[in-house]
Order: structure tokens, then C-alpha cells, then sequence
């Protein structure tokens, strides 16, 4: 069921938020974790956690707000959707998304190369390797071969607002796969940190029509400085 659309209204948008609002995440040490999204996934998770290759082998709160937003709202629309998720760093939302929602094809997550190992390694954790791959994408980058021929329609992206000299890669990306596909949708949950947050906000309300959708936990995500959006053609 897609909930309905809204415009961010002034108390919750992330651009009336102060700069040090957010306080920077806790790392944690390597491990394994079981996650369940609140009861939403009847067989939980298994997702390895190893900060060793890069920030994107932690689990961040975007992930789990993004995951219980698709579990929640989309587990029976995605049935013949082409799902890539980037920046997926160990395939949290990919992954919640392959065992909790009616999906026939494979679905792409993509890092860096030194994620490749992890979401590999957390694909055979859960079992789940004819329902999803691990490829890499490098933002900024022309798309992989592999990925222009899937042409993926539905776009999963998590907390992959935090460097801010990889905004300009990651617009980019994000304009050269609505291209590919201009009926593409794709779903952008990020946690707003720091000033330059908002600045990656504003130009992509310039590239892209960027609409905040409903979520009946946005009372509460909300008040941690995370925020939902769809980005689509404009």
C-alpha cells in the first residue's frame, strides 16, 4: 500500500533544522546482528556489521527507516519492479526488501568495491543468493554494463548523505539512473548531520521532483533528524 504524498511541513523539514542538531553516530565494534525492523520481517535478518573496509559496513538508522518504510508500505507493489539499492555498504534495504516483499527479480545492491566482500558475505548469511546480487557502482562514474541492461525502476538509497564531496558523484548517479529510466522512482531516506546537508537537498529539489511521503513513524523518525523523500523525473 503507497501512502500518501505530502509536502514537508515547517516543523519537520530538514531545512529548518540547526546545523548541530544531529549528534555524529557511535561506531561499533564488528559483529553480527539480528534485525527484524520492529517485527515487520517474520524470519529476521542476519547482517554482519565491520567498519574494517569503510563507514558503510555499519548498520545506520536511515536503513532501518527506509527498510520499515518499503516492508511496510510496499510488500505486495513490487512484485515486477527492478530493484537496485546504492550505497548499500552490507545490503541491509536490499536485503530486507528480497525476504520481506513479493519480488520476482534479482535484486542489485551496489557499493565501492571494498563493500563487495560484505554484501557478498551477508547474501550467504541469509541465504538469499538467487534473490539478490552484489555489484559494485562507483557514483560519479559511468553505470556498470550490468546495470544499464537490468534498468532498474525502483532506486533504494540510505544514509548516503555524510561526505559532502561526494554529493556531486551521487547527483550525478542519482540523474544518470532516472535517465536510464525516467519513470523511475527512487526512495531517499537520509539523516540530516551537518549544514551541508541541506545544501545537497536544495540542488536536488533543482534536478529532480523531490516529494516528502507519509510514514506513520514520521512523528518519530523525524524527531532524529531523518528524513524520507521520493526523487523522481522531473
Amino acid at each position: 500500500m503507497l501512502p500518501p504524498q505530502r509536502s514537508p511541513s515547517p516543523e519537520f523539514s530538514p531545512l529548518a533544522i540547526g546545523e548541530d542538531l544531529t549528534p555524529l553516530p557511535v561506531y561499533k565494534p564488528a559483529g553480527t546482528a539480528s534485525v527484524d525492523f520492529s517485527g515487520l520481517l517474520a524470519e529476521p535478518l542476519k547482517l554482519h556489521e565491520d567498519l574494517s573496509s569503510g563507514c558503510g559496513g555499519q548498520t545506520w538508522p536511515a536503513g532501518i527507516t527506509l527498510g520499515k518504510h518499503m516492508l511496510r508500505y510496499h510488500r505486495d507493489d513490487l512484485r515486477e519492479s527492478r530493484i537496485l539499492e546504492l550505497g548499500a555498504g552490507g545490503g541491509l534495504v536490499g536485503l530486507a526488501v528480497a525476504r520481506g516483499c513479493a519480488v520476482e527479480s534479482p535484486i542489485y545492491i551496489t557499493d565501492q568495491v571494498e563493500m563487495h566482500s560484505l554484501m557478498e558475505h551477508n547474501i550467504g548469511l541469509n541465504h538469499l543468493e538467487g534473490k539478490v546480487k552484489a555489484a559494485i557502482l562507483n557514483w560519479g562514474e559511468p553505470l556498470p554494463q550490468e546495470i544499464i541492461a537490468f534498468k532498474p525502476d525502483v532506486i533504494l538509497a540510505a544514509d548516503c548523505v555524510y561526505f559532502e564531496p561526494a554529493f556531486p558523484l551521487l547527483l550525478t548517479t542519482l540523474s544518470d539512473l532516472l535517465k536510464l529510466c525516467p519513470s523511475a522512482t527512487i526512495y531517499f531516506c537520509f539523516m540530516k548531520r551537518r549544514r551541508a546537508d541541506m545544501q545537497f537537498l536544495k540542488k536536488a529539489q533543482r534536478m529532480f521532483k523531490v516529494t516528502e511521503i507519509a510514514d506513520e513513524d514520521r512523528p518519530v523518525f523525524s524527531r532524529q533528524g531523518l528524513f524520507l523523500y521520493t526523487f523522481q523525473t522531473a
